[in-house]
């Protein structure tokens, strides 16, 4: 693919949609601003279509070369499944980034990548520019069940990688905490830790850090309207101090997140969340044989 870099042709196509799960796909997606600009950290917002719902989403991987940037999207409300609903071929109304301030990449030794679920995408990119930087990889990867499990191959490439799912159909059953607890009774313990997934797993991981003054880190996802600071809906209590995760973030301290705020704003809008979900699956229901 040789378009210009400013060429507006097929702006925001999916050039290419790969199914990872029954609920996660990954996109690559023709944005070549975006890709010309993207460092590890950056988000996007997406819309699918006119009237919308914006969705942030971290980038997992760009390529200035092509113009092109993938993202890793799960299906968990109304917006997120008309989103993966949309093929190859599909284009998305409006992608909007890079947002966000990257993560700082230097040299800490040994960095332990903790992922969760679909946060382990956004985790990626962050361990592959640490290993860049002369960094020692270890990966964390949690998830429910083997198939809400990804990425644990290009993980494996950047370093050791631990596996643990809740009911134990692969790797180890437990939680990424277990695996974390073990580094560092056998004295691995890292020089740095970083986080993304849930928002309980995430604070436990600080916690479980926090005795051993290890530096940790956390990709916060509040809910997010305008990604520019400018709606105030991102905001969120570091050191007793409110930050907005759009600009000053999404990658704070744990150590000073006040994760049972951060849990309580994410769930202001649950109970919506789900009537709009269940009126989409409503309408698109299959109708052979209904009539």
């Amino acid at each position: 693919m040789n378009h210009d870099i400013y060429s507006t042709e097929g702006l925001y196509k999916i050039v290419e949609k790969t199914e990872l799960s029954e609920t996660i796909s990954q996109h690559v997606i023709y944005a070549p601003l975006i890709a010309a600009k993207a460092k590890a950290g950056h988000f996007v917002i997406l819309r699918s279509r006119e009237g919308g719902e914006r969705i942030p989403v971290t980038l997992v991987d760009w390529n200035p070369e092509r113009g092109t940037v993938t993202l890793i999207i799960q299906a968990i409300g109304k917006s997120t499944t008309e989103m993966n609903a949309l093929k190859q071929g599909d284009s998305f109304l409006d992608v909007a980034g890079p947002l966000g301030t990257p993560v700082e990449i230097k040299n800490w030794g040994t960095v332990l990548g903790v992922g969760g679920g679909v946060g382990i995408a956004e985790l990626y990119p962050i361990a592959r520019a640490y290993k860049e930087a002369g960094n020692k990889i270890v990966s964390i990867l949690g998830a429910r069940n083997k198939g809400l499990l990804i990425l644990e191959k290009e993980m494996a490439e950047l370093g050791e990688v631990i596996v643990t799912t809740d009911d134990g159909s692969a790797g180890r059953k437990g939680l990424v905490t277990d695996a974390m607890n073990d580094l560092y009774a056998a004295g691995r313990g890292p020089d740095a830790i970083f986080t993304i997934g849930p928002i309980p797993m995430m604070k436990f991981v600080a916690l479980a850090s926090l005795p051993h003054k290890t530096p940790t880190f956390a990709s916060l996802n509040p809910v997010m309207l305008d990604g520019t600071g400018m709606c105030g809906g991102c905001r969120v209590e570091i050191g007793g101090k409110p930050k907005f995760a759009c600009v000053d973030g999404p990658m704070f301290d744990a150590h000073q997140t006040n994760f049972d705020a951060l849990l309580k704003r994410t769930a202001a809008y649950r109970e919506q969340e789900k009537e709009s979900l269940e009126r989409y699956a409503r309408d698109h229901q299959c109708r052979i044989g209904l009539h």
